[in-house]
């Protein structure tokens, strides 16, 4: 199997070093001269763990076609390894998060214990019942066409539960604590069905799915505007997703994806208040232009990244809170694991500006009405330079100063290819 030597990654350091000491001597005087302690900086990037999705490890693809590249994760095992490698040069990328039947397992625990062996946990595992797959209709004898668990039929509601239950056995022998749910149900015409009806059957089924968890479980609910329900989805934006959560039980939270939202919505704002009801679940981080574009995670709105960023601080009290962080990405045409690892970087990147905001100044310039001193405050934390401070929580945990250029000399793609073959083709999408 490939790997990411621990020998290659300080090799590639060594060079990095010297300039890398000096851009952290300038960024952390730079922060102390705000009253922030640059170690409790580091300490507080160090604590936040984002997890990797399965079906991100291998190329995405469009309506109109897939481009995959070689060396591609063939099977869950692969995909684990691929993980293992980015999380070696980030050190934040510590757990997978399993979508079935994409990524089912024929032998979960010893896809745990493999896991383990790598270094890897797993975060929360994905139903599917937006796709036909005999694994998950019955044998292919239902088909989820015209819904799941909003389905008029209620044999089908049942398939779509008896799939749902399945992936909580199979998260439970991998060691996972939480569900998610993403349904495509809704409707693509006017008239189809009834907005009402179908809300009400799936707030019952997530009620079923909710009372089936393991004590020490979550359920977590996704919301998305469109696509594939074009004219009305049945749980389409964080309102839907809220009621949701509050009609199936006490353990249920809502999952905010940055793409899964209407052009200009006020994304930090919708943070704000799901966590003040405490049912903000957690995150699927990526980026969008138009619409949910699965873009590389600030790459297009690092701003409104970073003000997600300022509310998690402000609901965790100066340090994120925990929840359920993942990157949601489709690698159309960059090597999925380079994408990924500049996704980490940014998300850290963002984290940090947050962190070295003079809170106190801030709250005062607020509480006293100066609009303009709060920008003052708020864009010195933005405009810092903090990759200094990130890449150094990288140095101290054994990851890389530079995580793409050090992926590259190892020449882990070139591995991964003459071991996997160039036809090689991962699961998911």
């Amino acid at each position: 199997m490939p790997t990411m030597e621990p020998e290659v990654i300080e090799r590639e350091n060594r060079p990095r070093l010297e300039l890398h000491e000096r851009g952290l001597d300038y960024v952390g005087a730079s922060v102390a001269s705000r009253g922030i302690d640059p170690e409790g900086v580091i300490s507080a990037l160090g604590d936040f763990n984002v997890a990797l999705p399965s079906w991100a490890l291998g190329t995405g693809g469009t309506r109109f076609g897939r481009f995959p590249i070689g060396g591609e994760p063939r099977n869950p095992e692969e995909k684990v390894d691929d993980a293992a490698a980015v999380n070696a040069l980030t050190t934040v990328n510590s757990t997978i998060s399993l979508h079935i039947p994409w990524d089912y397992p024929d032998d979960p625990v010893g896809l745990r214990a493999h896991a383990e062996s790598r270094g890897i946990g797993f975060d929360a595992v994905n139903s599917n019942t937006f796709q036909d797959d005999p694994r998950t209709t019955d044998g292919g004898r239902v088909s989820y066409k015209f819904g799941s668990l909003a389905h008029s039929d209620p044999a089908i509601r049942e398939t779509a539960l008896a799939h749902n239950y399945e992936v909580i056995s199979i998260g439970e022998a991998l060691g996972s604590k939480a569900l998610t749910v993403w349904l495509a149900d809704g409707m693509n015409h006017p008239g189809q069905a009834a907005f009402r009806a179908q809300f009400e059957r799936v707030a019952e089924c997530l009620g079923d799915i909710h009372d089936h968890l393991p004590s020490d479980w979550s359920l977590l609910v996704e919301h998305k505007p469109y696509e594939p329900a074009f004219y009305a989805s049945v749980n389409t934006d964080w309102g839907s997703s809220l009621l949701l959560a509050q009609e199936a039980g006490p353990r249920t939270g809502c999952i905010v994806d940055l793409g899964h939202h209407l052009p200009n919505t006020n994304i930090e704002q919708v943070v704000s208040r799901l966590a003040m009801v405490n049912r903000l679940g957690g995150f699927h981080f990526n980026d969008s232009k138009y619409g949910d574009d699965d873009l590389t995670t600030g790459s297009i709105k690092p701003f409104q990244l970073f003000l997600i960023m300022m509310e998690l601080l402000e609901i965790g009290g100066g340090s994120p809170p925990e929840l359920a962080y993942m990157i949601d990405q489709s690698h159309n045409l960059k090597d999925p694991l380079e994408d990924l690892l500049q996704s980490a970087e940014a998300l850290q990147v963002a984290m940090a500006r947050a962190l070295v905001v003079d809170r106190e100044a801030l709250t005062g310039a607020q509480m006293d009405n100066d609009p303009a001193l709060a920008a003052e405050i708020l864009m010195a934390g933005f405009r810092t330079d903090v990759r200094p401070l990130v890449a150094e929580v990288r140095r101290r945990r054994g990851g890389a100063l530079d995580p793409v250029a050090t992926y590259r000399a190892a020449g882990y793609r070139a591995r991964a290819t003459e071991e996997r073959g160039a036809e090689a083709r991962s699961t998911g999408l």
